[in-house]
Formats: C-alpha cells, sequence, structure tokens
C-alpha cells in the first residue's frame, strides 16, 4: 500500500495546492491518503483548505489540537495569545458544514499496521513527540510497530529495538526525496512534517509516502507562494509575528 501522508496544513491554502501539485509532477503514485490534523489555525484559508481535504476523501483524517480549539473541545486560552487570536477569528468565518466536518474527525486510527495520530499514541491530540524521553515514553505504549504524528511540524523519524527495551531510542532529522527502509526488526514514530507551518528552518511545504510493501518512508519538500498567504494574512490584520515566520520556516 502507498499512503500519501501530510499534516498541519494550518489553513495556508496556498502551501497545500503546491503539495498536490507536486505529488502530481512527481508522478507520486499513491493508494490512500493519510491527514494527521491541523487543517486550521494560523492561517487565512481555512475554510478552502477544509473543502479540499474533503474532496481528497482521505482514507484517514484525523483532528488536532488547533481543529479542536475552533470547535471548543480546547479552551484557546491554552494556546499563546497569537494563535488564541486566529483560533478566535477562524471561529467567525468558517462555514457550518465545514464546522461539521471537523466535529467528525477522530483522534486517532489504524490503518496498515499503523497507529496514526496528530500529537503522539499515549496523548493524541496535545502531546509533542521531539525528544528522546518523550519518544521512549510513547514506545513503551505503543502496540503498533509504527505510529505516525504531526503536530510539531519537523520531519523527525524516532527508532527503537524492541529487542533491547534498556536502550533510548534514536532520532533523526529526515533528508527529503531520500527513502527509509524501515527494518522489520525495529520500530518507528514517523512525522511528515507540515505543509502549512514547517518549523525546521525551512519555509518548504512538507509531505510524505509510506510504502508499506516496499517498507520505505520518503520525505518531500516543495515551495510555495509564501508571499501570498503572507499578502492574504496582512489584508485580515493577523499578527505580524505570525506572518514573518512563514518565510523563516520556524
Amino acid at each position: 500500500m502507498r499512503c500519501l501522508v501530510f499534516s498541519d496544513v494550518h489553513a495556508n491554502f496556498a502551501a497545500l495546492e503546491a503539495v498536490l501539485r507536486d505529488v502530481k509532477q512527481r508522478r507520486i503514485g499513491y493508494d490512500v491518503v493519510w491527514f494527521l490534523g491541523d487543517l486550521v489555525g494560523y492561517g487565512p484559508d481555512p475554510n478552502e483548505c477544509i473543502e479540499q481535504v474533503r474532496a481528497l476523501a482521505p482514507a484517514v483524517a484525523l483532528a488536532g489540537n488547533h481543529d479542536w480549539a475552533v470547535l471548543g473541545k480546547v479552551d484557546p486560552a491554552a494556546f499563546h495569545d497569537l494563535a488564541a487570536e486566529v483560533v478566535m477569528w477562524t471561529r467567525s468565518v468558517i462555514r457550518a458544514e465545514n464546522l461539521a466536518y471537523l466535529d467528525a474527525r477522530p483522534t486517532q486510527a489504524k490503518a496498515e499496521g499503523c497507529l496514526l495520530v496528530h500529537g503522539s499514541p499515549r496523548e493524541p491530540i496535545w502531546e509533542y513527540v521531539i525528544d528522546l524521553a518523550t519518544a521512549a515514553a510513547n514506545f513503551a505504549v505503543m502496540e503498533t510497530p509504527c505510529a505516525l504524528v504531526g503536530h510539531s511540524h519537523v520531519p523527525l523519524l524516532f527508532v527503537a529495538d524492541p529487542e533491547q527495551p534498556e536502550a533510548k531510542p534514536r532520532a533523526f532529522l529526515v533528508a527529503p526525496n531520500t527513502p527509509v527502509f524501515l527494518k522489520p526488526s525495529l520500530r518507528y514514530i514517523l512525522n511528515p512534517g507540515s505543509v502549512g507551518q514547517p518549523r525546521d528552518q525551512d519555509p518548504r511545504a512538507a509531505y510524505a509516502l509510506l510504502d508499506t510493501e516496499a517498507r520505505t518512508w520518503t520525505l518531500y519538500r516543495t515551495t510555495y507562494p509564501v508571499h501570498h498567504t503572507q499578502a492574504k494574512m496582512r489584508a485580515l490584520g493577523f499578527p505580524e509575528a505570525l506572518i514573518v515566520r512563514l518565510q523563516l520556516g520556524r
């Protein structure tokens, strides 16, 4: 099974369009689409992004913490002030059918021997898996050999050896366009990075392909017209710090 995996669109329609165009241009064949959460938040195009993902009819489309904040399932006070400001703006513009779509998103799914969540296996909505200690704690509760996560906006790969439970997991930043072979004897936590809010100091949109037959994970990056998204944000009066960070990838 060839699985197109992406996460954290964050209402950035220019970035989402670029990813889908890049998939076509590279002729990346896939059988299913897996989306790992956070369609909204930070960006100016919540309705457009939700409707585009709905049109893809993904086999998996999960809820993220920003999605829950717009729904009122998470208090915006839990976010920093700038993010909370955009949550409240999103609530004011999101269409009813798109709000219903967000509300119907599950917090986790299992497919092809993988657990899919937005945050982490032990806290599917909120926890960031960005360090070895957190990865180790999540490997300890995983019931599948592989977990796919989003939320951190960083394309990380964590690997653990179940034959050496006393050993710490290892972490790697994944290089684009280079398939990583997933050994059957090891366990993995995989993050495809972010479509609309990259935070690894690379402003290009990120997505990945998981090939469960070849047992490979391949990260892809593509440029998009960041200035288009920034212009929309400025026209709407979004905080300048959120606008500038897009061009910095952080």
